[in-house]
């Protein structure tokens, strides 16, 4: 299992939120590239960037700062989400040198989106499933769905999806532990890898998701856990792959 770092980016920064809320926000760098390198430097295989501001407005508004970071680390695969609604936003990602493009609420919202870009741009699509009490959020999570978590993965089977980011967004940044169980439950329902996210806080976390890689968990995105430092990336990533 592989540990992924997060770098959420709002107005150029890189940022937190607490449970998706804007106004919520710490600022742990106002240079997105150096945070980059330092996790790169303690041994990251791969990236988890978010533009926040995109997310909001539907459209990217931080894709400079992705472009930068991405021809930086050019043999370093990066998956960006957050605002994410065309086949030209994601062909721009694709030419800047990003590995996986991660659709969330238009995938929602319109299915076949996904069944086109997994056409088009086979192997470099991830759906992120956001998900409240099991049901799935949209648009910046200000919107919860009556639609089950699990029953829009099994949805996504047959359209060549990379990869799920599944995130609980009532763990999102609060420091309460990942919910282990409902991301275990999700792996078991899809033969689609997961990626495990929201919640992460320490080295139980990691151990715990660990336990049930097999299920088909093959990552874990972490955020304020590594910047705040209750988690050490290089210990987490050491850990996972001792359990190989």
């Amino acid at each position: 299992m592989i540990i992924i770092p997060a770098i959420d980016l709002k107005d150029g920064k890189c940022v937190r939120l607490r449970q998706g809320i804007m106004e919520d926000e710490t600022i742990f760098s106002d240079d997105p590239v150096a945070m980059a390198a330092q996790w790169v430097e303690q041994g990251a295989r791969r990236l988890h960037l978010v533009d926040l501001n995109g997310a909001f407005d539907g459209e990217p508004k931080n894709a400079g700062v992705v472009h930068a970071i991405a021809a930086a680390y050019p043999n370093l695969p990066i998956q960006i989400g957050g605002g994410i609604r065309t086949h030209e936003t994601v062909q721009t990602y694709i030419d800047a040198g990003v590995e996986y493009v991660i659709i969330g609420t238009k995938a929602i919202t319109d299915p076949s989106f996904i069944r086109d870009l997994c056409s088009e741009f086979s192997g470099h699509v991830i759906v992120g499933i956001d998900a409240k009490d099991g049901k799935v959020a949209i648009n910046g999570w200000a919107e919860v769905s009556d639609q089950d978590a699990t029953d829009v993965a099994k949805s996504f089977e047959s359209d060549g999806v990379s990869s799920i980011v599944y995130t609980d967004i009532s763990r999102d940044g609060m420091m309460q532990g990942v919910n282990v169980d409902a991301t275990r439950k999700l792996a078991d329902s899809v033969n689609i890898p997961i990626i495990a996210s929201g919640g992460i806080t320490n080295m139980d976390d990691i151990k715990a998701l660990c336990k049930v890689a097999d299920h088909g968990i093959m990552g874990a995105i972490t955020g304020r856990a590594i910047y705040e430092g209750s988690l050490d990336f290089a210990e987490a990533q050491h850990y996972s792959d001792q359990q190989n």
